[in-house]
């Protein structure tokens, strides 16, 4: 388990979580996504950069690796840790997650790992922030999810699956016993949205925008019950829904969309490409999150939704 994260000596951990760049081949539109991200990294200057899935359009790039390689090259250069987990356009040519997964490990500043070999995906693995004591004060979860429905008669995309689940349980009960019996505050980040994420829109106060319904897989596999029942995880992070920013609180954690950051994929007149900012306190339950857009500005108070029974998310 990574270790390598510390809170700064104001109690503060800022994450910046990028996803979706849909990289090709260093184009005009994602030479607009490495100056998006430049930006946010100089304004906000964070203690970790999370890629959330879609790094690279696999199909559209003459050489994925290369394409990949350059992606991550501005997160590389930063000087700031990082990580990247997959989404479902990462590897649907003919790269592998496996090759991705030693491509980012060649890099420096990334603190992945490849996971267990007996876990479905590539990439799942936890890391934690000391705290002042140098005790893990916070834990952070990074799970594959994997892209399409391998399924018969199971159109749309992949789920979480039972082994992931196990292994998550694990590790957070590891993290309680050391901690005392109490479970570690915790975040998880994953590319494509729970099923859950469709409930707490249509039955929670929500903040933010939801332009497009929620592509959640259509099997709910059992990750956020886990989640519920093992206790420490206050939100999850996904991103893979281009147009939706929003966040719900549903059984004490909250469903979290980042915001859209590559240029090179669809989008939305008016809505701007950015980043979410996620400011973790040591010592203190939960997080504060806020947008960077583009053009620079902060958007710390989202629009407010009320739940609507009869919507069809």
């Amino acid at each position: 388990m990574a270790a390598n994260l510390k809170f700064r000596s104001d109690g503060t951990f800022t994450i910046v979580q990028f996803t979706d760049l849909h990289w090709t081949d260093g184009g005009k539109k994602d030479s607009l996504t490495r100056s998006l991200m430049k930006r946010v990294l100089e304004e906000e200057r964070p203690d970790l950069v999370v890629l959330t899935g879609d790094v690279i359009d696999s199909l559209r790039c003459a050489d994925p690796v290369r394409s990949y390689r350059d992606a991550l090259s501005v997160v590389e250069q930063s000087g700031v840790p990082w990580a990247a987990i997959f989404g479902n356009h990462d590897c649907e040519g003919k790269v592998s997650r496996t090759t991705l997964m030693r491509v980012q490990l060649e890099l420096n500043g990334t603190i992945a790992e490849p996971g267990p070999d007996d876990v479905a995906g590539v990439g799942n693995f936890a890391a934690t922030i000391e705290d002042a004591k140098g005790r893990a004060g916070a834990a952070l979860y990074f799970v594959d999810s994997g892209a399409y429905s391998e399924l018969p008669g199971v159109a749309g995309y992949d789920w979480i699956r039972a082994d992931q689940i196990a292994w998550y349980r694990e590790r957070s009960e590891a993290l309680r016993k050391a901690n005392g019996g109490d479970p570690v505050p915790a975040l998880l980040f994953q590319h494509i949205p729970l099923p859950e994420y469709r409930e707490v829109w249509n039955s929670r106060i929500c903040f933010g925008h939801r332009y497009e319904k929620v592509h959640a897989p259509r099997i709910n596999s059992g990750l956020f019950a886990a989640l519920v029942e093992t206790g420490g995880v206050t939100g999850v992070f996904c991103g893979h829904d281009h147009i939706n920013d929003y966040f719900g609180e549903w059984h004490g954690i909250k469903l979290v969309y980042g915001r859209a950051t590559g240029y090179n994929t669809y989008g939305r007149w008016f809505y701007r490409r950015g980043a979410r900012i996620i400011c973790l306190r040591s010592g203190e339950p939960g997080f504060e999150t806020w947008l960077r857009l583009a053009n620079g500005r902060k958007v710390a108070t989202p629009e407010r939704h009320l739940p609507n029974w009869f919507s069809r998310a």
